[in-house]
This record gives C-alpha cells, structure tokens and sequence, in this order.
C-alpha cells in the first residue's frame, strides 16, 4: 500500500456512513460520519448523499486521499448487477462510473459482503487463516464472502442459495427472527441448517459471522455443531468502512 489514510464509504439501504482509515492498524482516524439513504435509494439521490458526505472528509484534510465505496449489490467491472434493499433502477447500471463522475475522483467499487470480508482478512476475525474463510452477515438478507488464502474471490451472493425449497435468507437471516417472533435457540435450528449446507459444499476451514447481530454470538453460536470453526466478526459495522478503503489504497 502506498497511502497511510484512505477513505471508506459504506452505502445501505438505511444509510450512508464512512471515515477516514488508518490502513495499517485499521483504525478510524475521524469521527464515523453518516446520512440517512434517500428513501427509494435511486442512483442519483443516493450519489448526491454520498457527496455532500464525502465533503465533509475534505474540509478536514480528506481530499487526495484514496476512496473505496461499497455497496449492497453484485458489482462486476463496476456495473451493479443487482439491488438489495435499494431501487432497481440500480440493476445493470455503470454505478462505478455514475459515482467518479459526480465525485470528480477516482474511487474502488466492491460489494458491501466483500468489503466486510476484506476488513475481517486484514484487520479481524480472518487475519492470518489458511484455506477458505467464509464470512456471512446476518441481517435484512445474508451477505456473503469468500476468501481463500488471503484473496477475495467476489459476488458469491450465498444467502441465495436454494434450500428447503427457498431462498436461504429468508429463513434464516437475522430478519427472519425478527419477523416470526423466534428465539435464540429456534433461530439456531435455521442456522445449523444453513451452515451444515455451507461445509457440505465447500468444506471450509474458518466461518467467521458478521452483521449487527453478530455482538449477541453467545446466545446462539454455542448452539450450531459443525466440523468448521465458527467465530464472530470483529469489526461489524465499520467493516464495510474498513475493508472499501483498504481496497482503496491497494
């Protein structure tokens, strides 16, 4: 890495937060700034949020500073291919170059899931693990990443999997306890079906679990019994942040 600081930009579907990194510990350097995600979360309202958010990193001292931007969609050669949480007018749309235009900066455009697995890789839960590492975040969906042997392997978009004749997410994200009222150990039924179903077609070797969540992993990781490793994320919310600035400066 050739830059010290970088700047990340998380983008969701509630909001829009982002700070100024410190690459080699991984630390916040600035107060974690946020707005609120326009409500219909079109392209051009959400890039003109994530302007008036970045101009507040370069009226302390941000401009010049390499940018990372991720986002809840499959990103592939910066187009987003599809649309979580946010308009579909996002589906197949040059997002990467919608943002630099209107930034008037060259920025890095990954996955939301990615970034967080990135983050975990160099700064968390993954540091130093051999093999596959999967990371999965709970929430409103499950989001994703592989990482095997240190290198991102992108948009593999797991809680889409086929199971029980359903989507994964839908039974067993986070939001699906909210939704039917379950507890912790009847949420950890869901959770062992659909990791149980990770190690039968990968065969990893760490699952790390991120998303809000993730900071209640006492009440329902003891529950799963699986071959794999299971930990939490460390970073959670700001691991979006994290893992899009230090793509940046790469």
């Amino acid at each position: 890495m050739t830059q010290d600081l970088a700047i990340g930009i998380d983008i969701g579907g509630t909001g829009i937060k982002g700070a100024v990194v410190d690459l080699a510990s991984g630390e916040l350097v600035s107060p974690r700034r946020k707005v609120a995600t326009p409500e219909g979360g079109r392209p051009a309202d959400i890039v003109e949020a994530a302007s008036t958010l970045l101009e507040e990193f370069s009226e302390s001292g941000g401009d010049g500073l390499p940018l990372g931007v991720c986002f809840p969609a499959v990103v592939k050669r910066g187009l987003t291919l599809s649309a979580a949480n946010v308009s579909h007018e996002w589906i197949g749309l040059h997002a990467e170059e919608l943002f630099e235009q209107a930034l008037g900066r060259d920025i890095h455009f990954i996955n939301d899931a990615d970034a967080a697995g990135v983050a975990e890789l160099r700064y968390g839960a993954a540091r130093g693990a051999d093999g596959l590492v999967i990371l999965t975040t709970l929430g409103t969906g499950i989001g994703s990443a592989f990482l095997y042997d240190g290198v991102l392997v992108p948009n593999t978009e797991l809680g889409h999997l086929e199971l029980d004749g359903d989507d994964a997410e839908h039974r067993a994200a986070y939001s699906a306890m909210e939704r039917e009222d379950l507890d912790w150990a009847e949420w950890a039924k869901r959770l062992q079906r659909y990791y149980a179903h990770l190690e039968m077609l990968f065969s990893p070797d760490l699952f790390v679990v991120g998303g809000g969540v993730s900071k209640h992993h006492e009440q329902f990781l003891p529950l799963l019994e699986l071959t794999t490793p299971i930990v939490p994320a460390v970073h959670r919310n700001n691991a979006g942040i994290l893992g899009a600035a230090s793509l940046a400066a790469d």
